[in-house]
């Protein structure tokens, strides 16, 4: 080989290297790079569907009604199909439906507005967590102040704090994992990544510690709000859907992101609530 063609093998090695020398935190946390054998265009944001290398065409069954994965993350909420969620539709889902929403502010704000939270197993190892009348009015206030005006299509500030599902994208902050893209659309890439930076025990689970090492890389410079909101989001999402052995998985976190997760949680609610009826 001459050195023209080993200058050229250098440098076409050097164009898809993931790991740099004088960078450690390269090395530390590993992006994939066989993605692309397992998933068409993993890097290509997708705007109606949710995939995995496990689930190349999303979640099987979820209807995904032509609308964004940020859009069908928070869908559920929007209890009259009206594109507008009011305080009134989160506090439904949040106490009829036993369910929690993931953008309001701290972990520990969870446990103390709780008082006593429920959890009951699920075939997958899913959680749902019930919070009381009191619980689940406050942090449908808290939610809806928080996302309400970002979303609205005017100017002038509503009383009624609705949430425009059509501008959610609006509502999405910093120092979070990007698998949203600005517009809303989901990032294969970006979920796997996840897992292969701060997955340290099992390959597609995280550990809370995990977790919190990645909200804590993830955070962006001076973004307090974003750094609160990234911890408060996960924090609630590992209680939700731990299993057993304390892990959550990478289906759990893929279903979180285009809502199928709350689906699931609240047919599993309704079925142990007909059953203990019929007990």
């Amino acid at each position: 080989m001459d050195e023209k063609a080993r200058a050229n093998e250098n440098a076409s090695r050097d164009s898809m290297a993931t790991v740099a020398e004088k960078a450690p935190v390269t090395a530390q946390r590993k992006v994939r790079a066989d993605l692309e054998t397992k998933l068409p265009k993993p890097y290509l944001p997708r705007a109606l569907a949710a995939p995995d290398t496990d689930n190349v065409n999303g979640t099987w069954s979820h209807k995904h009604e032509n609308m964004s994965v940020l859009q069908q993350h928070v869908a559920f909420f929007d209890q009259d199909n009206d594109g507008i969620i009011y305080p009134w539709d989160t506090y439904k889902a949040l106490h009829i439906e036993d369910l929690s929403i993931f953008n309001v502010y701290s972990t520990a704000a969870v446990f103390w507005l709780s008082s006593a939270y429920n959890r009951s197993n699920m075939s997958s190892g899913l959680r749902a967590i019930g919070f009381n009348a009191i619980a689940s009015f406050f942090m449908a206030i808290l939610i809806h102040g928080a996302m309400s005006y970002v979303t609205l299509p005017t100017w002038i500030p509503s009383p009624f704090l609705p949430i425009y599902v059509v501008n959610i994208h609006k509502a999405k902050h910093g120092s979070d994992s990007t698998t949203y893209d600005t517009e809303g659309r989901y990032i294969p890439a970006n979920l796997e990544n996840i897992f292969s930076k701060y997955a340290r025990t099992v390959a597609d689970k995280l550990t809370l510690k995990e977790l919190w090492h990645m909200t804590e890389a993830n955070r962006n410079a001076f973004d307090f709000v974003g750094w609160c909101l990234s911890k408060f989001e996960w924090g609630v999402l590992y209680v939700l859907a731990k299993d057993s052995e304390g892990f959550l998985s990478k289906e759990a976190v893929r279903r979180c992101f285009d809502g199928s997760l709350f689906e699931y949680c609240a047919k599993m609610q309704k079925g142990a609530a007909a059953a203990g009826k019929m007990g």
